[in-house]
């Protein structure tokens, strides 16, 4: 594709998710994917500036370590948000192979087949690149155009490596998930769990007391973390499921409560760093003077650029532009 025809894609795609034409949603994930000069143009079309305000899509990051029964709770809630007429899009983060660069684990969504089809739900599995169990830069971007057009854009990661710290610095609202048996109140603050979340969820609720057993463990953790106001919510995605409607409101709720704007100002920032340092690793972090540098360029800067357009200017600053 020439750079003059990507660029009138680049445009087009812009004009068709802000008319809310979901079934665009394809195409735009593959040209952020494919990156360069089309996918900048696309990002500032789409940006809070161009917008004049941030996209009202509710960004949901859901994550927790493999097997917990985060692909079977997804699929619940995708079908709870689709019965309100809620548009939603699913980007499933899964380790990429380090032939492809591909998404290995895309066949691990078990999203049920009514929850699946048709241009209002829309699923697309992306490779982590190279950070393990980090979000490459592509998902970044994805999330927040997608928001655009869609109701709710969830991200599920696989709990392993960065991808909760990450997930955190793109998400309005993060959703933790745990399995009964996951660990004593001690363990949890061990592993910085209790940080992350903005509701915690115990899964696989029909086994029993081992489930409650692990929800009061788990809200103990959040009081001695000092985070008892956030939710922890015991569900089953097992036929008839339990607890969805708790979940979903919980979801909902954390979102009015927050400073929508300055929440995600800061996850721009946060991620715009995260992707610069991917490309351009350490060399490019000392070159812009180190982290701290870095961190009061992007404050300086103006507040509605895309996250492609902050990681340009710090390319900018530590003279490592490529274009």
């Amino acid at each position: 594709m020439s750079n003059k025809r990507a660029a009138h894609g680049a445009a087009e795609l812009a004009v068709r998710l802000r008319s809310r034409e979901l079934s665009v949603a394809p195409a735009v994930i593959d040209l952020l994917e494919e990156g360069g000069d089309p996918a900048r143009e696309l990002l500032a079309a789409l940006s809070p500036r161009a917008l004049g305000g941030e996209p009202e899509g509710h960004i949901i990051g859901i994550t927790g370590a493999p097997g917990v029964g985060k692909s079977s709770l997804l699929g619940v809630l995708v079908e709870h948000w689709r019965s309100g007429g809620h548009s939603v899009a699913v980007l499933a983060v899964d380790p990429s192979s380090k032939r492809t660069g591909g998404a290995l684990l895309g066949d691990r969504i078990r999203i049920a087949g009514r929850a699946a089809g048709g241009p209002a739900r829309f699923i697309r599995s992306m490779a982590a690149a190279e950070r393990v169990g980090g979000l490459a830069p592509a998902t970044r971007a994805a999330a927040q155009v997608l928001a655009v057009a869609f109701d709710v854009v969830v991200i599920e990661t696989v709990g392993v490596g960065q991808s909760e710290t990450e997930v955190a610095e793109l998400a309005d609202t993060v959703a933790v998930v745990i399995q009964p048996g996951a660990g004593d109140s001690l363990q949890f603050l061990k592993s910085g769990l209790m940080e992350v979340p903005d509701v915690l969820v115990v899964t696989k609720a029909d086994v029993g007391e081992p489930a409650v057993a692990t929800l009061r463990d788990a809200q103990a953790a959040l009081r001695l973390a000092g985070s008892d106001e956030r939710p922890a919510l015991l569900v089953s995605a097992l036929a008839p499921p339990a607890g969805i409607d708790a979940l979903a409101s919980a979801l909902d709720e954390h979102r009015a409560g927050i400073d929508l704007a300055a929440r995600r100002l800061r996850n721009r920032r946060a991620g715009a760093l995260a992707d610069f340092i991917a490309e351009y690793g350490n060399h490019g972090l000392s070159a812009v003077g180190g982290r701290s540098a870095a961190e009061r360029l992007l404050v300086a800067e103006e507040e509605d650029l895309d996250t492609m357009a902050l990681v340009d200017l710090l390319a900018r600053h530590a003279r490592l532009d490529k274009r």
